[in-house]
């Protein structure tokens, strides 16, 4: 197969397309390593103006752990999963109920890597 052009996941990550949560994942149960789009990243990890009570980390950390919850609870082994979770990101109102797709694939050298995506993403 002849390629024209190739965008890395490591070019994805420096050019802060995808942000690499690794550590954070590893630390919620999840062995591979980990990126969210810099749209999840945007709309559902970075802390709304306004919004109290709330940081990156704590967000971040419910989409990782609420990603394992859905992980254990599955009963097949497929590549793609959609999960969900409820953010806020209106103060004073309910927080909403969200869903993100995962994705396993190959990454660069051809191990397993795991991708958060929004819904319409690939």
């Amino acid at each position: 197969m002849n390629y024209i052009f190739a965008y890395t996941r490591e070019q994805a990550i420096a050019d802060g397309v995808l942000i690499d949560v690794t550590k954070t994942a590893k630390e919620a149960g999840l062995s591979l390593h980990t990126v969210v789009t810099d749209a999840v990243w945007a709309q559902y990890v970075r802390v709304p103006d306004g919004i109290t009570c709330q940081d990156e980390s704590g967000r971040l950390w419910d989409i990782l752990w609420m990603l394992r919850y859905a992980i254990l609870q599955s009963k097949n082994a497929e590549p793609q999963m959609m999960f969900e979770l409820y953010v806020a990101n209106e103060e004073g109102k309910p927080a909403e109920l969200i869903q993100l797709k995962a994705i396993v694939g190959p990454g660069d050298d051809e191990r397993p890597v795991l991708t958060i995506l929004l819904p319409n993403e690939d």
